[in-house]
């Protein structure tokens, strides 16, 4: 993958977050491309419990300071950055006070879903491509880790769609084991109208459940990756049957190999 740029979005990301299948693969992966020569970057939420000192977070300014509209209000977007030790790694965070300021990922302090997890999710998406194209870095891949970051395949297959920094472009989502029960707010799909996406392109958001949000993002994927042994039989059964290439499951002492020859015949 000498030279291939690869982009990672992730909901999660270690060492800023605990370690669980999604934190863990949105490091391993990254590092296996970059120890192959790869060009890589990755993009995450800035959310509250990362310990900026620690991991010594900074804003960068000339990213910083543009407005993203979600829902028809102006949300201002920051962009903060930070290198993995020892891995001379970029991570780029989307930051926004209203939308990630709180002291938790996704959940409040009694495990309820934010109800504001759905407007995050869009402003963590249009602020992962805004920010690229400021950046003025045309990745050949994108690689989509987590629910958090499910919505980015859909915008850059409709909102993005004329961009031609991504004309080349390729998506590939990695498909984990549920991570939430419940719904997102049930306006999430008039909000995604509203950004232009056709209702027929992702009416699976009519119930916006953790199934429903993954589906839609492999309806809008150039190739997916089974990231887990736990995926539920019907999502295992939905990507099998959408059409589009897919990697089955492979455990991690094997995986490098397969993902690599995933990337170059999703490239092809």
């Amino acid at each position: 993958m000498e030279d291939k740029r690869i982009l990672y979005v992730s909901s999660e990301v270690v060492p800023y977050l605990a370690e669980n299948e999604v934190s863990i693969m949105s490091y391993d992966v990254p590092k296996m491309i970059n120890d192959q020569g790869g060009q890589i970057r990755i993009f995450m939420p800035r959310y509250g419990n990362i310990n900026e000192r620690r991991h010594q977070l900074h804003e960068v300014i000339r990213l910083s300071g543009m407005n993203l509209v979600v829902n028809d209000l102006d949300m201002p977007l920051i962009i903060k950055v930070a290198s993995i030790p020892k891995e001379r790694i970029q991570v780029y965070f989307i930051d926004n006070d209203e939308y990630f300021k709180r002291k938790a990922t996704f959940t409040d302090e009694d495990g309820i879903l934010y109800p504001d997890n759905d407007e995050r999710a869009i402003f963590f998406a249009k602020g992962v491509v805004e920010t690229v194209k400021k950046l003025n870095w045309v990745p050949d891949i994108i690689h989509v880790h987590g629910w958090m970051a499910s919505l980015l395949p859909i915008y850059m297959k409709h909102y993005y769609k004329d961009e031609a920094l991504f004309s080349e472009t390729k998506i590939i989502t990695s498909v984990y084991a549920q991570s939430f029960d419940g719904n997102l707010d049930s306006e999430l799909l008039s909000k995604v109208k509203f950004d232009g996406v056709p209702q027929e392109a992702v009416s699976e958001l009519e119930v916006p459940n953790y199934e429903n949000l993954i589906m839609s993002a492999v309806k809008h994927s150039d190739g997916v990756i089974i990231a887990s042994d736990r995926v539920s039989s019907s999502l295992t059964k939905f990507i099998e049957s959408s059409g589009k290439p897919f990697l089955p499951f492979i455990p991690k002492e094997e995986y490098s190999l397969h993902y690599t020859n995933f990337y170059k015949k999703t490239l092809l």
